[in-house]
């Protein structure tokens, strides 16, 4: 169903469809954070998140879309977002960003994080890690609950870029020629969802309303570059960078993070929003 703008509005039974492409999506981040070490390579770790994908039966997001070569957009220190899997090692103390969709029945889901590469497969932040960066990574997610949050306690798609940049205005760069988006059928849909105050209030919630909210931090300055592959999004003043990012769907019973395990629980119960009850809206037909 779709409405003004050529917003797409879901059933409830899409949006379970939607929620087990999230957790294809879940799994296969998590197994590329627990592969994640010194040395490893970020072809190796697009190996992974492909591995996820077959056992899952699972198609790729990103492969293929609009020429993208590989399953997972993976970031290195000052590169942004979109970076391509090569034969390029990560070592310790690296901020690594990753961003992977998985598609289940015609239905996307998409999710991001960032990390700081640990000494070992499963390790912790490394002793020599910069506290800038792990700041930088923590802050990152922090910004992407707030917008999420907003959500729920919003009343329109504006209200998310006011409440990510709140969260850390005046302390990094918020990039602002990506940003967030309506997902579902397919990953990238109206409306955008900026990262920052845009001074408009913009889409009203409405339940079946689907948004992939996903801030992009730097150290630095705002500005942004693409490299020569014609992908890899950096920073142009070189300062690190991170992503966080989850897919949201918005219901008359609540709203649900549809890439997250707990369907954002207790980062939200935190932020005193309740999620919808995942037994109902579930097992909708």
């Amino acid at each position: 169903m779709f409405g003004r703008e050529r917003v797409e509005y879901k059933t409830l039974a899409e949006i379970a469809k939607m929620r087990r492409a999230g957790l294809v999506v879940a799994r296969a981040l998590k197994a590329m954070r627990d592969s994640a070490a010194d040395g490893v390579t970020t072809a190796d770790l697009d190996a992974v998140a492909r591995q996820v994908l077959d056992e899952a039966g699972a198609e790729s997001s990103f492969l293929g879309y609009h020429g993208f070569p590989a399953t997972a957009c993976i970031s290195v220190n000052e590169e942004i977002v979109h970076g391509i899997p090569r034969a390029k090692t990560v070592r310790a103390g690296d901020v690594l960003s990753i961003d992977f969709g998985a598609i289940v029945d015609g239905w996307h889901g998409d999710s991001a994080f960032s990390m700081i590469v640990p000494e070992t497969a499963g390790g912790g932040v490394p002793a020599h890690a910069d506290p800038g960066d792990v700041a930088l990574v923590a802050d990152t997610e922090s910004a992407m609950w707030a917008g999420i949050a907003a959500i729920g306690h919003g009343e329109r798609v504006g209200d998310i870029g006011v409440a990510v940049e709140s969260e850390v205005a005046g302390r990094y760069g918020i990039v602002r020629e990506y940003v967030g988006h309506g997902i579902g059928s397919a990953m990238h849909q109206p409306p955008d969802v900026p990262n920052y105050n845009t001074r408009e209030r913009g889409l009203k919630f409405r339940s079946g309303l689907c948004l992939a909210v996903e801030p992009m931090l730097t150290r630095g300055r705002e500005e942004t570059e693409i490299l020569d592959d014609d992908w890899t999004v950096v920073s142009a003043d070189a300062s690190r960078a991170a992503h966080w990012e989850h897919t949201v769907a918005y219901t008359d019973h609540g709203i649900f993070v549809l890439t997250a395990e707990d369907g954002g629980g207790a980062e939200l119960a935190a932020r005193g929003v309740q999620i919808a009850d995942p037994d109902f809206l579930f097992l909708a037909k």
